[in-house]
């Protein structure tokens, strides 16, 4: 049985985030909420707990985990972490953003897939961090969905996919952002965007200068290892078909026929005008909420029509997270 918990985020239950934690130090696994999705939790340090991470989301064992943690200095503990660097990152956490680095020997293969770096964050949510600071755990954790769905931003989402699959089930409301952390890679000279989310390559270059941005990145491709989750399959995917399409005004008549348009705001008349079944995914300036509302819809419209036709936007700011996340969701298909 799942024990599920509701949380007030601005009215902490320490009941609820002592037992959570006490969870986690007995190898049980705890999905919480974090300021991009929720997340599926479980001791990062054993591997009988990492484990069943892998078992309840039907995860590939070459696909590997974050580590979350509570406080930057306990960076150390788990990573080489290079000392030049400590400014740099001290200005983007806690916050949506990971961190790939050589690992330490404490850290279990199971949660780098067998490589020689570990992926490391610090949530800003006040809930997944209490829970981290009560456990006194790393907490290893991808998405709380089942494995290539798309990551889950409302708890009936998480319910949905995981009541029966976990021990515990922490909810507390929509989250802010709606997509996966950038995970930055920070092995190199010059630091790699292995994933883009909601910590733009615009504001990473304004800290770290030069970085490198894969084709990948874009879901043109898979990354041939994965390091980070988020490479490689095909992932966010709903059981209908996702097609990305650029303009409205071609000729859309063959999907037509049961299908929704997730469009913008500014193409709602011509939308009207086509006879077309809509919804409107956001404003044409606020891409944020294009995030936010991204894998929402896709859960929404899942199965209710055969094709979900999603706008494209510019690869640029957050679009470049979105793009990618639409790529994989899509397979491609525009």
């Amino acid at each position: 049985m799942t024990k599920i918990f509701n949380i007030d985020t601005f009215n902490i239950d320490l009941k609820i985030i002592n037992e959570a934690a006490e969870a986690l130090k007995n190898d049980e696994t705890v999905i919480f909420p974090t300021e991009t999705v929720y997340g599926l939790g479980a001791n990062g340090l054993s591997v009988n707990a990492v484990e069943k991470i892998y078992q309840a989301k039907g995860r590939p064992s070459d696909n590997p985990l974050i580590l979350h943690i509570a406080k930057l200095e306990d960076i150390l503990k788990y990573t080489y972490f290079p000392y030049e660097l400590f400014e740099k990152v001290e200005s983007l956490v806690p916050g949506p953003i990971t961190f790939v680095l050589k690992k330490k020997n404490v850290v279990p293969d199971i949660v780098t897939a067998g490589r020689d770096t570990v992926a490391i964050r610090i949530p800003a949510h006040p809930v997944a961090n209490k829970i981290i600071e009560f456990s006194d755990l790393p907490i290893a954790a991808p998405s709380a969905n089942l494995s290539g769905k798309p990551s889950p931003t409302y708890p009936d989402h998480v319910i949905e996919d995981m009541d029966g699959r976990v021990d515990y089930i922490i909810s507390s409301g929509k989250l802010e952002f709606g997509i996966e952390s950038t995970i930055i890679n920070l092995t190199e000279k010059i630091p790699t965007l292995l994933r883009p989310g909601p910590i733009s390559p615009e504001k990473i270059k304004e800290i770290f200068g030069d970085i490198k941005i894969p084709d990948f990145v874009y879901g043109k491709a898979d990354a041939d290892i994965a390091i980070a989750p988020g490479m490689k399959y095909r992932h966010y995917a709903p059981e209908s078909n996702v097609v990305i399409f650029n303009d409205l005004d071609i000729n859309i008549d063959k999907y037509k026929e049961n299908s929704i348009f997730l469009i913008l705001k500014s193409n709602e008349k011509l939308a009207k005008s086509k006879k077309l079944n809509y919804d409107i995914i956001s404003t044409d300036e606020n891409h944020y909420e294009f995030a936010i509302n991204l894998f929402y819809m896709l859960r929404k419209y899942d199965k209710k029509y055969k094709n979900i036709m999603v706008q494209s936007i510019e690869d640029k700011g957050i679009g470049i997270a979105i793009m990618n996340r639409l790529r994989k969701a899509a397979n491609k298909k525009i």
